[in-house]
């Protein structure tokens, strides 16, 4: 458990680093498989465009865990996304056919194959929920009763 603890806040430093590093003007890529720019920061905003992965965009404007960015192939998109969905490394589309899309997926998560299969052995990790709790779809109008609900930071 320590170890996993000890990755994820690896993770979260690099990825921390990573957008301090983005800068108006600067240029970030999409890192998952497709990205909704919303009208405004926030996840119930309207969705204005898609960016798939690997797309480079132009940062425009930084507001907290939200960048208002522009699509480098195609001007005329834009919009904003949130920072998780984006990273500063160069990222390559279609340069992943040697990797299986459960790599793809680790990868995106900070894991290597070798971390995962270490803790695929320890019997007191159970994979099966894991799995069922990413499968799980939530539309965002569920979502955003949840949040609103709970009284959570209105989805920011």
């Amino acid at each position: 458990m320590k170890k996993t603890i000890v990755v994820l806040i690896l993770f979260l430093c690099a990825a921390g680093i990573s957008f301090a590093q983005a800068r108006v003007g600067g240029t970030m890529y999409v890192a998952v498989k497709t990205m909704d720019l919303k009208a405004s920061s926030g996840n119930f905003a309207a969705n204005k465009g898609t960016l798939e992965y690997g797309a480079q965009v132009t940062v425009l404007k930084v507001d907290g865990s939200w960048m208002e960015v522009r699509s480098v192939a195609n001007a005329s998109i834009s919009g904003w996304a949130n920072t998780a969905s984006l990273t500063s490394r160069r990222v390559i589309a279609g340069a992943t056919t040697a990797a299986s899309s459960s790599e793809v997926a680790l990868a995106g998560k900070g894991l290597a194959q070798e971390v995962e299969n270490t803790n695929k052995s320890d019997k007191n990790y159970n994979y099966a929920d894991v799995d069922r709790t990413e499968a799980q779809k939530v539309s965002d109008k569920e979502l955003e009763d949840f949040i609103k609900e709970g009284r959570l930071n209105g989805g920011r």
